[in-house]
């Protein structure tokens, strides 16, 4: 359970701006390896790139992660996005009745949605930002911001496929039992990631594994026209960009924010 302990740290609030804001801030004298920050609401929740994030107060998961990956370096920094991305996912797995089934054209899969969203199927249950602070050449201090729907029975932004594990299931859920889920995973995936030699590639192969639209082609737009193409997920770069083969049997490597997901409907039968 999420106990604190000389190495790990729990602080829960009733509110805040946001916890990743939080922890921005938090300079304690003594910093733990490993600090998780909780809130019951946030006053200004952000996703990527400044998107707001919606949840309304007591409903939903909405914590941040603050830790020290001084073993890594600025070039293995997604390794960290890998693993929060299948932490959430293979905890949501577990409460949704689990295992998961193959991303692969299941309406109910859970997966991973470049870089780090996570999706059941087509729809959206959980967010992740992460930010982080260089020292010289070697990382300073990383924190890990996740908003996961869990409780939420009707959503009114404008975004366009929210989903919770309340409207999956027809019933609500501890919120701290999916928590615990989530955090436990993620410090068994940073342990192994300082501790053992083939981590990082065993963690990167189940995060290939777990990706939405894994299979098959789908329609994809960048940035350099406005005409949807048909493309598979080749990779994705240790450095995080995603590279796609379209049907020409071309590469494309793209960076996030340079390529958007098209919804299949766009494209009448194309899959």
């Amino acid at each position: 359970m999420l106990d604190s302990s000389p190495s790990f740290r729990f602080i829960e609030l009733d509110e805040t701006v946001s916890t990743n804001s939080f922890l921005a801030d938090y300079r304690p004298a003594q910093p733990a390896e490993l600090t998780l920050v909780s809130a019951e609401y946030q006053t200004a929740g952000r996703g990527q790139t400044g998107n707001s994030w919606e949840s309304a107060a007591g409903q939903n998961l909405l914590f941040s992660l603050l830790l020290h990956p001084t073993f890594l370096s600025p070039a293995q920094l997604f390794l960290l996005s890998e693993a929060i991305a299948l932490s959430v996912r293979d905890a949501l797995t577990e409460f949704l009745g689990g295992p998961a089934p193959s991303t692969g054209g299941s309406p109910d899969a859970i997966s991973v949605k470049w870089p780090n969203d996570i999706y059941v199927g087509d729809r959206k249950i959980g967010g992740i930002l992460i930010e982080n602070e260089l020292t010289g050449s070697r990382i300073g201090r990383c924190i890990i911001g996740c908003g996961v729907n869990i409780n939420q029975a009707e959503f009114h932004s404008d975004a366009p496929n929210p989903v919770s594990l309340r409207q999956l299931v027809g019933r609500d859920t501890p919120r701290p039992l999916v928590l615990d889920a989530i955090v436990t995973r993620f410090r068994r995936h940073y342990a192994a990631l300082e501790e053992q030699a083939d981590a990082a590639a065993t963690l990167h192969a189940s995060y290939l594994a777990a990706l939405y639209r894994r299979e098959g082609m789908h329609p994809y737009r960048d940035a350099s026209s406005a005409t949807p193409f048909l493309a598979e997920i080749a990779d994705v770069e240790t450095g995080g960009h995603l590279v796609l083969r379209d049907e020409q049997g071309r590469l494309r490597r793209y960076a996030f924010k340079e390529v958007a997901f098209v919804p299949t409907l766009y494209l009448g039968s194309a899959k």
